[in-house]
C-alpha cells in the first residue's frame, strides 16, 4: 500500500455554463458555505493527508494564485501551472510530470464539492493497481463521463457524453507515475479538436491491458 501526499487540482476552466456568476472569476473560486469551492478541495485533500498540491490554472488564475498564494496559510505546499490553452482534461497529466516524478498523486478537478470522507479512501492506493476513479450513480450522465466495470468493479471502458449509461465519473482519481505516463502520452496522439478525458483514458486502459496479458 502506497500513502499518497501529492495532488494535482484541475482549476483552469471558466465554466461558461454559468454565466454570469464565472464572468469575473473563475468557477473553482465561487462560494459555497463561506469559501470557494477549491479551497473545501484543498482543505479536504490536506485533511486525508496531501500535502503537496499542483493546481493548474487558466482562466483569471491570478485570483488562485492571490487567495492561496503558496499554501502556507491552509498547511499546505502550492505550486501553479497554466494551461494556456483549454484543450480537455488528458493534456493535463503531462502538465504535472515534473510535479509528480516517479510518486502516485491524486488528480482531482477544481470544481466539484464530494463528502470529505472521500478523500480518505483515496490516499492509499494499492501496490497491485495503477489507478483508482471515483464514480456516482445517475439517471442522466449525457453531460459526464460514463464509467464502464465489470463484475470485479474493475474499469473496462470510459465514454464521454454517452446516450445511456448509470455510472458517472465524479471528482477524484488516484493516478500511479506509469499509469499517469500512459495517460499523457495517449493524449498526445489525439487531435487537437478530440481531446477529450475518455480519448486517452481509453488508450491508457488498452496499453495495461496488454502489459498484463503479456
Amino acid at each position: 500500500m502506497t500513502r499518497i501526499d501529492k495532488a494535482v487540482v484541475l482549476a483552469a476552466g471558466r465554466g461558461t455554463r454559468m454565466r454570469e456568476l464565472t464572468a469575473d472569476f473563475p468557477k473553482p473560486m465561487i462560494e459555497v458555505r463561506g469559501k470557494p469551492v477549491l479551497q473545501h478541495i484543498v482543505e479536504g485533500l490536506r485533511d486525508a493527508g496531501a500535502r503537496r498540491f499542483l493546481i493548474i490554472v487558466g482562466y483569471h488564475a491570478e485570483m488562485v494564485g492571490n487567495f492561496f498564494g503558496n499554501g502556507q496559510r491552509h498547511n499546505v505546499d502550492i505550486d501553479y501551472v497554466t494551461q494556456t490553452v483549454q484543450d480537455g482534461t488528458g493534456r493535463v497529466v503531462n502538465l504535472a510530470r515534473s510535479f509528480a516524478g516517479d510518486a502516485p498523486f491524486i488528480l482531482s478537478y477544481g470544481d466539484i464539492l464530494v463528502s470529505p470522507v472521500n478523500y480518505k479512501r483515496v490516499v492509499d492506493l494499492p501496490n497491485d493497481v495503477e489507478a483508482i476513479i471515483t464514480v456516482t450513480r445517475g439517471e442522466d450522465v449525457s453531460k459526464g463521463g460514463a464509467v464502464f466495470v465489470n463484475e470485479q468493479m474493475e474499469l473496462v471502458d470510459l465514454r464521454e457524453k454517452p446516450n445511456r449509461v448509470n455510472q458517472q465519473v465524479r471528482g477524484i482519481t488516484q493516478v500511479s507515475t506509469h499509469f499517469g505516463q500512459a495517460f499523457s502520452n495517449s493524449s498526445q496522439s489525439w487531435s487537437r479538436h478530440a481531446r477529450r478525458y475518455d480519448s486517452p483514458m481509453q488508450s491508457a486502459i488498452c496499453a495495461f491491458r496488454q502489459k498484463v496479458k503479456r
